[in-house]
């Protein structure tokens, strides 16, 4: 891609949209971006758990940034922070992912349950070797779950545990009937069975989950699934570890010896850092573009791990589940290296949401991604300092986004201006559009050009919709970020520089920015 930038850019803008460029309504100028929605080929849905998130026992990732105990000062329920609770409910977390990570395939979940004060203690030797106290565990990880309204998605341990351990661990949390396991449950105060749909059979099994070959894991994910039972009317599905980045041996190895067992195959894949600098808020436009165009690569990723799936599973039944992923700057001054801390600029907001449509574009193969993480850890939400808490440009891209849970994908084809710096040049727009469940329809556009606005002409076909608003996420700087004694830096705001046409409507994105359009 950096060879050859004008190749890497036809070919995005035409995957972008899940279909070649074949409109001669793209015909343009250069430097011109056309768009094609096509409102009458709605197909594919988009889940809502494309917009998942990740919480692993990772620095304060949970303790204090979630879970602060009965006993705090920090307003909660039952120990669960209310703050972060109301603020991740109104970006309506749809499932969360848990224990981790690597965490998961060290943790054994018998030292989470019971009276805190007889939970055993256990080293976090991935993240900054600190002491774990286990007071948050299945219960108060279900807790956490109801309280949010979300899925739970929980990672089991094939690492270091035993096929008894999962299996007993799924039918303490599942089982309504008389066993050992549910009469555990019931002592530990949770009568009911929980539901749980989503199990992952461990963690980067090819890394620290165990450094496993993809032939050897396969084995390792058929034997533990097994054991995975189903109890009364529940149906769990099972995802696999899957691939790191562009693994692509891995997950022809367990598609074609495991996928009959699987419910979704998980793909890891972070965009990592600038170029020249690797600080979240010091950066420069090398930096900027070098981050975009690693995020932008994820399009081929997915691409090429959806057509080796589409071999072995041709009616897409196996989910391409793209559980962690995002952003991994350096740990900001001062804090722990293990623990992850790094804020989040408005690059990190571009980054989401160039990610999500390239997800929603690929609704059919892509229904769960998660995330990394929720809060304090990576590319988070929320960052919180004590009683304090921060809302970061991250977290207004998936508020924004809310428009597609669950809406019916529009296809669309794009053709992009350039944005160029130096020798490289990426897509300046990305777009995913969508009709929801009342008719409306909503459009994501960003624009990737930090110093230029992007002129977009849109032709909607087969609807007559008319925009009605929209929202912007930019600021004046790239590096600006939320901090606590300036919280609101980047924050959302009204858009009306849009207009209809006899046939669509036209824009102009601001540069650096997210918009997203409604038309009705």
């Amino acid at each position: 891609m950096n060879s050859k930038p004008r190749v890497a850019l036809t070919l995005l803008c035409c995957c972008l949209g899940l279909r070649s460029a074949r409109s001669a309504d793209l015909d343009a100028a250069p430097g011109a971006t056309r768009l094609v929605i096509h409102a009458d080929e709605a197909r594919d849905v988009i889940s809502r758990n494309i917009y998942g998130q990740f919480s692993e026992h990772l620095g304060h990732g949970i303790y204090e940034g979630l879970w602060v105990g009965e006993s705090s000062p920090i307003p909660n329920t039952r120990g669960i922070r209310n703050d972060v609770v109301a603020a991740l409910k109104k970006i309506r977390v749809p499932v969360l992912r848990w224990p981790g990570g690597c965490f998961a395939d060290e943790y054994h979940w018998r030292d989470g349950v019971g009276p805190r004060t007889n939970r055993p203690t256990m080293i976090n030797t991935h993240w900054g070797g600190v002491t774990e106290d286990n007071h948050f565990g299945t219960h108060e990880f279900m807790n956490l779950c109801e309280q949010l309204g979300c899925e739970p998605y929980i990672c089991g341990n094939l690492g270091s545990g035993s096929v008894q351990e999962m299996q007993q661990w799924v039918e303490y949390m599942t089982f309504g009937g008389i066993s050992p396991m549910a009469a555990w449950r019931k002592e530990n105060g949770h009568e009911p069975p929980w539901k749980l749909e989503y199990f992952g059979v461990g963690n980067e099994n090819w890394g620290c989950g165990g450094n496993m070959t993809a032939e050897f894991y396969a084995d390792q994910f058929k034997r533990y699934a097994t054991y995975v039972r189903n109890f009364g009317d529940a149906h769990i599905s099972k995802i696999a570890c899957g691939p790191s980045g562009d693994d692509y041996h891995w997950t022809e190895v367990l598609m074609r010896q495991a996928g009959r067992q699987m419910g979704g195959l998980g793909l890891h894949y972070y965009c990592g850092s600038g170029h020249a600098s690797h600080s979240a808020t010091r950066f420069d436009e090398g930096d900027w573009l070098f981050q975009l165009r690693s995020a932008l690569h994820l399009e081929e990723l997915v691409a090429k791990h959806s057509a080796i799936m589409d071999k072995y599973d041709p009616a897409r039944k196996v989910a391409l589940v793209v559980d962690e992923w995002g952003a991994w700057h350096e740990v900001e001054p001062g804090s722990n290296p293990g623990f992850l801390y790094q804020q989040n600029s408005l690059r990190d907001a571009l980054v989401a949401a160039s990610t999500l449509n390239i997800f929603d574009n690929h609704a059919a193969r892509v229904r769960m991604a998660n995330i990394a993480q929720m809060v304090n850890v990576l590319q988070a939400m929320i960052l919180t300092d004590r009683e304090k808490m921060l809302l970061t440009p991250t977290y207004h891209v998936f508020e924004m986004y809310t428009v597609h849970h669950d809406a019916t994908l529009l296809p669309s084809e794009l053709r992009s201006a350039e944005y160029r710096f130096g020798s490289e040049a990426i897509p300046a727009v990305n777009v995913s559009a969508s009709r929801d469940n009342a008719g409306k329809i909503h459009v994501t556009l960003c624009n990737l050009n930090p110093n230029a606005p992007a002129a977009v002409t849109c032709k909607l076909q087969g609807s007559q919709a008319k925009l009605s608003s929209g929202r912007l996420l930019t600021a004046d700087q790239m590096t600006a970020h939320n901090t606590f004694d300036q919280p609101q830096t980047v924050m959302p705001s009204d858009f009306k520089a849009f207009a209809m046409t006899a046939n669509g409507f036209t824009t102009t994105l601001p540069p650096k920015s997210v918009v997203v359009l409604e038309m009705e």
